[in-house]
This record gives C-alpha cells, sequence and structure tokens, in this order.
C-alpha cells in the first residue's frame, strides 16, 4: 500500500498541472506584450526622427508628462509641438538597448538612445539613459510617461 501511495504522489508531481498550462498563456502573451511595446518604442524613434507628428501622437496617452534631459517638463501638446519643431531636426536616432518588465496592462521600458542633429542651426550628439512608462487600455498600449536623463560626454 505504501508503494501505491508513493507511486501515485510521485505521479501527480511529475504530471503537468493544469496551472501550467495557465502559465505559459500567460508567458505567451506577456512575450507578444514584450514585443509589441519594443517595436513601438523603435516606431517612436523612426517617426520622431522623421518629425511624422500624426504617428508619434498616436504612441503617447493624452495624459502623456515627458521630462527631458535638460529638466524641462511637457504635456502631451507641448511634446507635440517640440517634434514638430522646424529648427529642431534629428539626423539619427536609435537605442543602443532596451529591457522591458511588465506588470500586467503596464510596462516600464529603460534603455539608452543616441540622437544627432541640428537644433538652432547647431549640429548636436547626445546620448541619453530613458524610462518609458507604458500602459495598456482596450488592447492598445500607449506611453503616459517619458524621462530622460543626459549622459554626459567623456
Amino acid at each position: 500500500m505504501k508503494r501505491f501511495a508513493l507511486a501515485t504522489l510521485a505521479a501527480l508531481l511529475l504530471c503537468t498541472s493544469p496551472f501550467a498550462e495557465d502559465n505559459g498563456a500567460q508567458d505567451k502573451a506577456a512575450n507578444a506584450d514584450e514585443i509589441q511595446i519594443r517595436q513601438l518604442e523603435r516606431a517612436w524613434n523612426q517617426a520622431e526622427a522623421k518629425q511624422e507628428v500624426k504617428e508619434v501622437s498616436a504612441l503617447l496617452a493624452d495624459s502623456l508628462v515627458y521630462t527631458d534631459y535638460d529638466g524641462s517638463f511637457m504635456n502631451k501638446s507641448e511634446y507635440m509641438k517640440w517634434v514638430s519643431a522646424p529648427e529642431q531636426k534629428a539626423d539619427h536616432l536609435f537605442d543602443e538597448g532596451l529591457n522591458v518588465q511588465l506588470y500586467g496592462n503596464a510596462g516600464v521600458v529603460t534603455g539608452i538612445y543616441r540622437e544627432s542633429g541640428t537644433n538652432k542651426g547647431k549640429r548636436y550628439v547626445i546620448r541619453s539613459r530613458y524610462t518609458d512608462t507604458w500602459i495598456k487600455q482596450d488592447g492598445v498600449w500607449r506611453c503616459v510617461a517619458s524621462h530622460s536623463t543626459l549622459i554626459p560626454g567623456k
């Protein structure tokens, strides 16, 4: 009888539980969300560099709060004016890698980006560390907060 009980217990422990399948589905959904956020971050960089206001705006929540590396603070309307400003033009804007942490319908992205271009006729090159917070509402991811910190050149 002890052998039967031990064999039954071993079989139960080795068998896949129904909860493991749910975790697998959750992992797949989380992985899909992470991939989507990574794609949205890259799309944001490309659209901003091309000053594509409509495309950038679609990625951002109306309640966006944006803190730039110089300490300036902008809401979505102010940020969109900055994106489209003719005196500010990025030649290159790309990330050096990013990390996505998901918390249900929230995602926090951290990374470093490099940007070069002209501002008021002067060339610039910056490297900055950033944190973006994304929220998924009605199946759509939008950035609600972004903060950038300049990494001084050596």
